[in-house]
């Protein structure tokens, strides 16, 4: 037997109906709210990304200062998740991430009225902490909801919502800032936001074996500490930081080059080559089926791979290769989110909301901290600086990713094959 493709937690023991299973009507519900819940988060938290040279014009701040509108933003919703599993644990999974997507809507609402640049850091900054009820709760859910044979798939496919919402905040934004206004953008993807949660809040199926816990402090260090045991999860934080840095790093500053000599894009015309984000809904469900069918060991070096031929890519003068660079960095990316957050679930127990909060601790930490850090090798080295740094991230996650595939897997768990005439892809 592979004892890669030995899956890194036990089958669950309840009645099969009892969980959500792909081909069901609960299965379609679940995966059409978090298809919702994915758009509005993520058009919401990057709506900014291609803005980013307009606030430099407007306001008249660096590309690094321009940037905190993001980093900000992910810096607060990364600690925020810390807590916001433990929240869900005793308020219970969905009327937390109602109560985020909504207020979080109305947030990006208000950040189009703002006057100034200090006035717009603050409602950024709030939005990462009303964004934080959704991510890390969004995958508890489906770890406690999803039978193993599904999870892999709907975790996918959540993760492609939130690649078209990331894709449909930058293209909204980015488009009608050349007709109108960066403002009128903004509004358009809050309005966006609004009508997703309530679309969220009618389908998302109950909770079923969500067991209400009272929060208790002490009891949730104690779950933190005991993820650091594990050989294994350490690892796939950090490889969530550099995932996460080394993606957004690319989105914040390579629009700042398209736009200057010797491209000359209009911003309309770099928010519809960012549409390639689009890619991420197929790669990240193909590649979290890949993963399962031949082990996440097996395939989730190769994410790294692609997205450093990516960015060796956007080196070139051309801007045909440049978009190919796009598409390899973005396919990698997805590819690899959707491999490390499901193997996190899986090897997280009875933790699995903390686990999952730390995980995307890790991540949106990579947002703010290289995301910022970025625009620092920008100013010194123009693109060719921001590559280099961001091939080091890649480079250093590449190493960790054929390091993990020595990690040994849990033992005496069944291993559960999802093969594609079953259903395991759409």
């Amino acid at each position: 037997m592979d004892a890669s493709r030995i899956p890194d937690a036990p089958l669950p023991a309840a009645d099969p109906q009892e969980w959500i299973h792909h081909g069901t009507p609960a299965f379609r519900r679940t995966n059409l709210a978090l298809f919702a819940a994915g758009l509005a988060t993520f058009g919401l938290l990057y709506c900014v990304q291609p803005l980013m040279p307009e606030f430099s014009h407007d306001y008249g701040v660096s590309a690094a200062d321009s940037a905190l509108s993001l980093s900000l933003t992910t810096g607060v919703l990364a600690v925020a998740m810390l807590f916001a599993g433990g929240l869900s644990d005793a308020w219970g999974r969905k009327s937390v991430m109602v109560a985020s997507i909504l207020s979080s809507a109305v947030l990006v609402l208000v950040t189009a009225a703002m006057p100034n640049w200090g006035s717009l850091l603050v409602v950024r900054t709030l939005l990462g902490l009303t964004l934080s009820g959704l991510p890390a709760v969004a995958m508890t859910y489906l770890s406690e909801e999803m039978h193993p044979e599904s999870i892999g798939l709907g975790m996918g496919l959540y993760i492609s919502g939130s690649a078209v919402g990331g894709m449909g905040g930058r293209l909204v934004t980015g488009v009608l800032t050349d007709f109108f206004d960066w403002r009128v953008g903004v509004v358009v993807v809050g309005v966006i936001g609004i009508v997703s949660g309530l679309v969220f809040w009618r389908a998302l199926p109950p909770s079923r074996h969500f067991v209400r816990q009272p929060l208790s402090w002490r009891a949730l260090a104690g779950r933190f500490s005991g993820m650091f045991h594990d050989p294994g999860l350490p690892w796939l934080f950090l490889e969530g930081f550099l995932l996460l840095g080394a993606f957004v790093t690319v989105y914040n500053y390579l629009g700042y080059r398209l736009l200057a000599p010797p491209f000359n894009l209009s911003q309309a015309v770099v928010g519809l080559i960012f549409g390639i984000y689009l890619i991420g809904t197929f790669s990240s469900a193909w590649m979290g089926h890949l993963a399962g069918k031949l082990g996440r060991r097996k395939v989730l070096w190769t994410a790294f791979a692609l997205m450093l031929v990516g960015v060796l890519l956007t080196l070139t003068m051309s801007l045909w290769l440049i978009m190919l660079g796009i598409v390899a960095v973005t396919f990698g990316f997805f590819g690899g989110h959707s491999i490390v957050s499901s193997w996190v679930g899986r090897r997280a127990g009875t933790a699995k909301a903390q686990a999952s909060s730390m995980y995307l601790f890790c991540y949106y930490m990579g947002s703010s901290v290289a995301g910022y850090a970025g625009g620092l090798f920008y100013t010194r080295g123009g693109w060719n600086g921001v590559a280099a740094f961001i091939g080091a991230l890649v480079v250093a996650g590449l190493v960790i990713a054929l390091g993990l595939y020595r990690l040994r897997p849990l033992v005496n768990v069944a291993t559960l094959p999802t093969p594609m005439s079953k259903g395991a892809m759409p």
